[in-house]
């Protein structure tokens, strides 16, 4: 039975302990430099505030020309090349952008209005134009299916940003620096295995992500076992040592039992990751489109954008954005301003409100639920749940401002809801199998623990030293694996 385990872990091993130290490496390059995107932040920051002089044709108008025949799911107004449009976004559709001023539906971007987007974002810097993409490096990401082809621009600003352009609306919709691209080659293309993407095997890469990581788990497991069986506790072997091996062979086996049960718990936890089965996907979703209350459309919006503008002048509010919200069948105009602040103009009374009253939440989130129980509390701090990441961390964009509603429920999956007190937006559904994968995933594999997380650089030296060591682990592994394939 031993030779057995020693021959599934030598050549499980040879075959993926280079892997490991790939994922190992790339996973301490990811710590500090995510894979590029747009954060809200970032969006904000480049717009140029509304100015809605001469404008705009009403909502019913918009939407017609967007699509008479469905109801979008978001509606925005920004300024995009320097010009007020409407952005629709439609489930599973590409985005469709609306000239504010005269109505018309936009035909797809090209060359001069990816440019004048590209303006916007840097009036200063010199724009060049790269040619349109459906998908390439930096842009592998599911978030940017509704805005493909994209467009790209270089700018030569001092961080030699590459500028993504969505091809349907005109808006810049990711921003990728020159440190962000030469990191991401050896941080997250690397550690997500993104070179195997482009190259005919797409339809491939998740089985064989998770088929990869299975297979190192278990290789993992069966080393740990090895490790244990091969050191002597009581009587050392004949070197006077209690393990039997020298050279590298004794930096993996010292390496391993030092390390491998985090190596055994990173490689399972990126696993997870990737939804393997389907496992965290819920069999009876709880439906939220009820929380609207309704489609989005122009009946509930009485006001127009000049008149909401303005009204949001008057207190002092700055906006470079405007969203149409539909809570609990009631309309209101969220603003955003250049450092992400919002502020929400109440269709029913005509109020500017900088926070949403939690009754109207509550309400709106118990038409999902209409006979069934729920409870809801305002979190005035981050828990194990909700809390805040590092922009630069895979889910870091996502602003988890407090304080918040989490609003649970007794249905079968016992579903929370946590609802953002500033705009009412949905922010996240947190069911039975997504907050196991919280644990699974989550604090497994980033170690998203609230003592850790707040007290950096604690969390930081912990990262680090652990990845050392599961690198010594792997990359031990990977010599003694070419010795052997070279015997």
């Amino acid at each position: 039975m031993k030779r057995y385990l020693y021959l599934w872990h030598r050549w499980l091993g040879i075959g993926l302990c280079l892997f490991m130290a790939l994922w190992f490496f790339s996973g301490m390059v990811m710590l500090y430099v995510g894979y590029p995107k747009l954060t809200p932040r970032e969006h904000f920051a480049h717009l140029p505030a509304l100015r809605l002089t001469d404008c705009c044709v009403d909502l019913g108008t918009a939407l017609r020309s967007a699509d008479a025949e469905r109801s979008p799911a978001s509606i925005r107004l920004s300024m995009v090349a320097a010009q007020p449009r409407y952005l629709f976004s439609y489930p599973g559709r590409a985005s469709v952008a609306v000239d504010a001023r005269t109505g018309q539906r936009l035909q797809p971007i090209e060359r001069e209005q990816a440019l004048a987007s590209a303006r916007q974002y840097d009036a200063v810097a010199t724009a060049s134009y790269r040619g349109a993409v459906f998908e390439d490096l930096w842009s592998h990401s599911r978030a940017l299916d509704a805005e493909r082809p994209l467009q790209r621009v270089q700018l030569d600003d001092g961080e030699r940003t590459l500028l993504y352009i969505s091809g349907h609306t005109g808006e810049v919709v990711r921003d990728a620096s020159a440190v962000e691209r030469g990191w991401n080659l050896v941080g997250a293309w690397l550690h997500w295995l993104y070179p195997l993407r482009g190259i005919g095997v797409d339809g491939l890469w998740s089985n064989l992500v998770i088929y990869l990581s299975l297979a190192a788990t278990l290789m993992a497991v069966l080393g740990a076992v090895i490790g244990i069986l091969r050191w002597r506790l009581r009587k050392p072997y004949r070197s006077g040592s209690r393990s039997p091996y020298r050279g590298f062979a004794r930096w993996h086996h010292i390496g391993g039992l030092l390390f491998g049960v985090l190596a055994i718990t990173w490689i399972f936890s990126g696993l997870m990751s990737m939804n393997p089965w389907r496992l965290f996907s819920s069999s009876v979703p709880l439906n939220v489109a009820a929380y609207q209350g309704g489609p989005l459309s122009a009946a509930a919006f009485p006001v127009s954008a000049s008149e909401a503008l303005m009204r949001f002048d008057q207190q002092g509010f700055n906006a470079r954005e405007l969203e149409w919200r539909l809570i609990a069948g009631a309309g209101y105009l969220v603003a955003h301003d250049g450092a992400g602040r919002t502020r929400v103009l109440s269709m029913a009374d005509g109020q500017v409100l900088e926070r949403l009253p939690r009754e109207l939440l509550e309400h709106a989130a118990q038409a999902l639920l209409p006979q069934g129980q729920m409870h809801s509390e305002q979190l005035e701090a981050y828990d194990f749940y909700y809390y805040a990441r590092a922009e630069q961390s895979m889910l870091g964009h996502l602003e988890k401002r407090l304080p918040v509603l989490r609003v649970r429920f007794a249905d079968p999956q016992q579903t929370w809801l946590h609802l953002d007190l500033y705009t009412g937006e949905v922010l996240g559904v947190l069911d039975q199998p997504r907050r196991v994968s919280r644990w699974l995933f989550s604090l497994l594999h980033s170690w998203d623990w609230l003592p850790l997380l707040q007290q950096r650089p604690l969390w930081d030296a912990w990262m680090i030293a652990f990845s050392l060591g599961g690198l010594v682990l792997s990359v031990s592994g990977v010599v003694l694996g070419w010795r052997r394939l070279a015997k």
